[in-house]
């Protein structure tokens, strides 16, 4: 459909029609120092795209051609034509030179501020002005008094209305809301509603104890913006200020005002901006711990990767030195039988004796490169038959390991970061210290977990780490423990090794 040339959406025509009869509804139950109109001027900016704003205009002009054609005689036409085609267009200037603005999850909370400041300031300015050199006769009260109180209708409708619009226009960003809070949540707001209701059901003149189901209020309301910051601030503000605004007693005329409720209403204007600056401050340190919890994953993910890749070129490096001691035993073997074949068997003898030697040595030394053994037969056997357990045998320093639990539901990965502490810290003992040590390892379950605690201490329980070793074995382990979510504690005469794993994501690693 085009009228004179220009498309019309029969969409952009109903939404006209829709804000123009939700102001003109809405007129009916405003006052001075509530004026709901503003605020849904305001919040069909932020819901409606800048494209479609056209049709908000065209909605405007309807319900100010309702209002205002039959005040001609009395105002003038210069007035009604003026301050019906000017006011939404300073309201679309202020709402798009704050669109303009790219504002964080952080940042929401003082923006509405400034929008909402800045857009009652703004077009109450040029309503009142426009009123006072147009009207044949001037209004009866002083331009200030005037301002007082429809400066302040126009924040507090504004401040009401246009969280809760911009919380809908960004329902499909941010961050996503916390489950875990939705059934407090719920009781927060069940419990604002009901006092809203008791607003309603309490006598018009009862100014003190409406003024003490205000403050009751308050506590949900905050109670929100704890849990959901700004966004909380957008759902408690309008539970706060729409049923103290219904409650307010209105003659029903243009200029309608109630000076008892008036304190009240400015006292819940400073705590809706009190709601919004904690709110904003809130999603700040929020977004701020947030943005620090995904640098720190993402950061351990890619040394875990690091590490993991590490493993797979040493596993590739064992599995040829593997390929290398079975070539070279398989030549060594055909030495041998030659030799025998042809009487040499004392020879033969010694070279298949000083083979089986260098050939054990060897398995060790690739065992060490990479535990292959692990992934068959799991850790604790690695430990005890793998070329780590030969190394600690011959220092004649450390006990045999005392080995509980079943490593083997462990992921291998995780295996191979405990068996490679393991290693690190019974080398850093044997290094800086003096004396026997010990090791112990138990792996189990508790909760939705499974890992393995690991204790490497020395024998000798009223000997105590010294510093060197303790800030060694923190430099020098924390950064595997760290990447598979472990940790590494230094007390006393021990090191003890925390490594864990979700049970969803563990797989074992061994039958």
């Amino acid at each position: 459909m085009a009228l004179a040339g220009i498309p019309v959406h029969p969409a952009g025509l109903l939404l006209a029609a829709a804000y123009a009869i939700a102001c003109v509804s809405a007129r009916q139950f405003s006052l001075d120092q509530f004026f709901l109109p503003a605020g849904i001027r305001v919040a069909a900016l932020l819901i409606v795209p800048q494209r479609r704003w056209p049709y908000v205009l065209l909605g405007e002009l309807g319900y100010f051609a309702y209002l205002r054609i039959p005040t001609i005689d009395e105002y003038g036409l210069e007035w009604v034509i003026l301050a019906s085609t000017l006011l939404m267009p300073m309201a679309m200037l202020v709402v798009h030179l704050h669109l303009r603005k790219t504002i964080s999850e952080a940042a929401t909370g003082f923006w509405l501020l400034s929008l909402s400041i800045s857009a009652a300031v703004a077009v109450t300015g040029l309503n009142l002005s426009l009123s006072r050199l147009l009207w044949p006769v001037p209004p009866p009260d002083t331009l200030l008094d005037a301002a007082e109180r429809v400066v302040f209708g126009h924040f507090a409708a504004i401040i009401t209305m246009a969280p809760l619009a911009l919380l809908w226009a960004r329902r499909r960003s941010g961050s996503p809301w916390q489950k875990r809070l939705l059934v407090p949540s719920l009781v927060a707001i069940a419990l604002m509603l009901a006092l809203g209701l008791c607003m309603q059901l309490i006598s018009t003149d009862a100014h003190s104890t409406r003024t003490h189901l205000v403050l009751l209020a308050a506590l949900p309301a905050i109670t929100l913006t704890f849990m959901h910051g700004w966004r909380g601030a957008a759902i408690a503000i309008p539970l706060l200020n729409l049923p103290l605004h219904f409650a307010t007693p209105s003659t029903g005329l243009p200029a309608s005002f109630d000076l008892g409720t008036f304190s009240t209403q400015q006292n819940m204007a400073v705590m809706s901006v009190a709601l919004l600056a904690l709110g904003s401050s809130i999603s700040y340190h929020h977004q701020r711990a947030r943005s620090r919890g995904l640098a720190e994953e993402t950061t351990l993910r890619l040394t875990r990767s690091s590490h993991q890749t590490s493993e797979r070129e040493l596993r590739e490096r064992a599995a040829h030195l593997k390929h290398l001691s079975e070539g070279m035993d398989s030549s060594l073997s055909e030495m041998v039988s030659w030799l025998k074949s042809q009487g040499h068997h004392a020879v033969a003898n010694s070279l298949q004796h000083a083979s089986s030697v260098h050939s054990r040595l060897f398995r060790e030394q690739a065992s060490m490169v990479y535990p292959t053994g692990l992934e068959q037969v799991g850790l604790y056997i690695a430990l005890q038959a793998g070329g780590a357990c030969e190394i600690w045998n011959n220092t004649h320093r450390v006990i045999p390991p005392r080995l509980a639990g079943n490593p083997c539901l462990l992921t291998v990965d995780l295996q191979l970061a405990i068996y490679r502490s393991l290693i690190e810290a019974v080398s850093l003992l044997l290094e800086l210290e003096t004396g026997q040590v010990c090791v112990r390892a138990r792996s189990g379950q508790a909760g939705g977990r499974r890992g393995i605690v690991a204790i490497v201490s020395l024998l000798d329980r009223g000997c105590t780490l010294s510093a060197r070793t303790t800030d060694q074995a923190v430099e020098r382990l924390a950064g595997r423990m760290l990447a598979y979510g472990g940790t590494v504690h230094c007390r006393g005469n021990r090191l003890r090794l925390v490594l864990h794993e979700s049970i969803t994501h563990a797989s074992p690693a061994a039958a």
